[in-house]
């Protein structure tokens, strides 16, 4: 299918699909929205929240600035939400780790998602990779069990924040192969690469987003992803269930959330907004090229695939062995 042709097929089949959703919401006129990111400049999800914001200021008819606040795996944005009025001019765009891993392995996170915010809209699901640097010989999670091997058994594996997905995955990779791998911790993914760039660290552990620039460039290389099935975009690139690592096939989500109490009708116009930039082709396929799967969910929806998934990762953690909070 032509490209233009493409497009038009795109357009037609999302506004089928989110027919509901795409009303003309209310504008927030010369009004500025902050959009709360808690990792630092450089990273995959600050990427994302670029893209979004650009979009979203046509659609809201305000300025929309990107808010970076990292540190402690996202708390410290999390609980600059908390503290912001509940008046539609503070969101927090957040992927799974702040919302539900957190809560589950930080004793006082300052913030309890259920009573503290409200979800707006849900708007893509996404893989955790493990990738490698280009100074090392291994091109499949095998081949850098292999290595590390052949170093002594022990390396440094980078993590975007402690008490996450990837350290879990770290955890299990060791545990799998009789390795002793330690899950290093960094403020976000955009130091975490800096390093493997840099050649500091072998290998770390991050969503496809952080990775998949680099990895097109041949700076470093993703050996494994989550999921049932292999990605589109990266099919030379086997899951973790090939690799020997089941028991990561639930995929992470993407969302936005706003403070406890917010109105409705915000709530609604700021969803609405972001369902029509989704279904913006050039939206559609950048956010595709970083690795998501891009697709608009209401705030229930939304609400509904956090509770789920908490639940099913604390189920995990706890199977893991790691102490309670």
């Amino acid at each position: 299918m032509s490209s233009p042709n493409r497009r038009r097929a795109l357009q037609t089949l999302a506004a089928t699909a989110l027919g509901p959703w795409l009303a003309t919401p209310a504008r927030a006129e010369g009004r500025t929205i902050r959009l709360l990111v808690g990792f630092p400049p450089g990273g995959g999800t600050d990427a994302i929240a670029r893209v979004l914001a650009e979009r979203l200021k046509d659609e809201l008819g305000a300025t929309v600035i990107v808010d970076n606040r990292p540190g402690a795996g996202g708390q410290l944005a999390a609980q600059a939400l908390k503290a912001a009025a509940p008046d539609g001019t503070t969101f927090l765009l957040s992927h799974d780790h702040t919302i539900s891993i957190l809560p589950l392995v930080v004793r006082q996170p300052g913030y309890e998602p259920a009573r503290d915010f409200v979800p707006v809209a849900g708007f893509a699901s996404f893989p955790n990779a493990f990738a490698v640097s280009a100074h090392t010989p291994a091109r499949t999670l095998g081949e850098y069990v292999a290595w590390v091997r052949a170093q002594g058994g022990q390396e440094a594996v980078g993590i975007p924040a402690a008490g996450s997905v990837p350290e879990f995955l770290v955890r299990l990779v060791a545990q799998r192969h009789g390795l002793d791998l330690v899950a290093l911790p960094y403020r976000g993914s955009a130091p975490m690469m800096s390093d493997m760039l840099g050649r500091q660290i072998a290998a770390g552990v991050g969503s496809v987003p952080d990775f998949i620039d680099n990895h097109r460039h041949g700076r470093l290389r993703i050996v494994a992803v989550m999921g049932t099935q292999r990605l589109a975009q990266l099919p030379e690139v086997a899951t973790l269930a090939e690799s020997g690592v089941p028991g990561f096939e639930e995929l992470p989500y993407y969302g936005v959330f706003a403070p406890a109490g917010t109105a409705a009708a915000t709530i609604d116009a700021f969803g609405n907004a972001l369902a029509r930039v989704l279904v913006q082709p050039a939206v559609h396929e950048r956010l595709s090229a970083m690795g998501l799967s891009v697709g608009y969910t209401s705030a229930a929806q939304l609400g509904a695939r956090e509770r789920a998934y908490t639940a099913a990762w604390a189920r995990i953690i706890k199977a893991s062995g790691l102490p309670p909070p």
